[in-house]
């Protein structure tokens, strides 16, 4: 049985991702600076993390400040970090305002829930996450100076207007009469939020969309349906699919989305939003589903979602990024779909303990 949220960050495939995040122009220009990372247990935080303290192994004396609620979660993902002095964690609920840190250059509040179990669970505190992180994030900044990298979804688009791929300038399809709106609007809002700080404060503020995001650095509770697969084909079992699976999605390497992060935070114009998608991995559901068994040698099976699971769940059909204007800065993507699951499960397989 595979039981695994403690990466092994010695794996050469892994090693390989941090080293081409670290190939980003113009990466130089963040040597001693001091990163404010909210969110920092987390699929992305991890990585990102990963990939800045890896940098200082090049002499860059970046310091992280790592806030995160658990302190014992924080211990199993980052906790090879905590005597270095380049690394500090903050034990701290995004809700309450950061005023006991000292200042930083740069802030990437990535504090979420951002799973389908969360929002049908606990929609008014993901609300609250989701507006008073970034709240508190901003006025950070202004308090400091520092520039903001803001994490919003792929979920603001709503559902698709036919065939085209989401731009950044499209408004968005939404539903409001649904708990699952907690999470598609408040990320609307904390936009909005970022575009006043800007107009009112001139608050240095940079925006990335995120895709559907997966890799080796995701936790084991993550009940979003990608997670799910990729948990079943490392315990060695069939690929459950609560759908007819026709979704069609895009989805981005983790990795990948750190070094998108970061190339949008150094070439990024300010208050502009960017996509970050890779057109190799824009796939549906099933065949998502597929690409997982075929790496476990199982079979994929069709089973009708619980109740609970069903209030949580998305209900577009057609969520595809158009990554056109990220592509324009310079930005590249690297993996096909197949190549970025096989590494994800190759890297999961060889970790080697659990904790949720």
């Amino acid at each position: 049985m595979y039981n695994a949220t403690v990466l092994n960050k010695r794996h050469p495939l892994y090693q390989e991702d941090l080293a081409r995040i670290l190939q980003v122009e113009g990466l130089e220009s963040l040597r001693g600076k001091r990163f404010l990372i909210t969110g920092a247990t987390g699929l992305i935080g991890v990585c990102l993390i990963d990939a800045l303290m890896h940098m200082n192994q090049q002499g860059a004396n970046i310091t992280v400040f790592a806030v995160g609620r658990n302190k014992e979660k924080a211990a199993l993902r980052l906790g090879e970090y905590f005597e270095d002095k380049h690394f500090v964690y903050v034990e701290q609920d995004v809700r309450e305002p950061f005023d006991n840190l000292p200042k930083v250059d740069y802030i990437i509040p990535l504090a979420a829930n951002t799973h389908p179990l969360a929002y049908s669970q606990f929609p008014v505190e993901t609300i609250e996450i989701n507006v008073k992180g970034a709240e508190f994030a901003l006025l950070k900044a202004i308090e400091d100076d520092a520039t903001v990298l803001y994490p919003s979804t792929v979920e603001v688009y709503g559902n698709a207007r036919g065939e085209e791929p989401f731009t950044e300038d499209y408004t968005g399809l939404l539903n409001l009469s649904t708990a699952r709106s907690c999470y598609t609007e408040s990320k609307r809002l904390c936009e909005a939020m970022c575009q006043s700080f800007i107009a009112e404060k001139n608050a240095k503020i940079k925006l990335v969309r995120l895709s559907r995001i997966f890799g080796p650095t995701m936790l084991m509770s993550d009940s979003k349906a990608s997670s799910q697969f990729l948990t079943k084909a490392l315990n060695g079992e069939d690929i459950v699919l609560k759908s007819k699976g026709e979704q069609l999605f895009s989805y981005t390497y983790a990795a990948e989305t750190a070094c998108a992060m970061l190339y949008v935070l150094l070439h990024g114009e300010q208050g502009l939003a960017y996509n970050i998608s890779n057109d190799n991995c824009n796939v549906h559901l099933k065949d998502f589903a597929h690409y997982c068994a075929a790496w476990a040698g199982r079979e994929v099976v069709f089973e009708l979602p619980s109740e609970t699971e069903r209030k949580g769940f998305s209900v577009a059909m057609r969520a595809i990024l158009d990554n056109t204007r990220i592509r324009n800065i310079g930005w590249q993507p690297q993996y096909t779909m197949q190549e970025a699951i096989n590494r994800t499960l190759t890297i999961l397989s060889s970790s080697d303990h659990f904790h949720s």
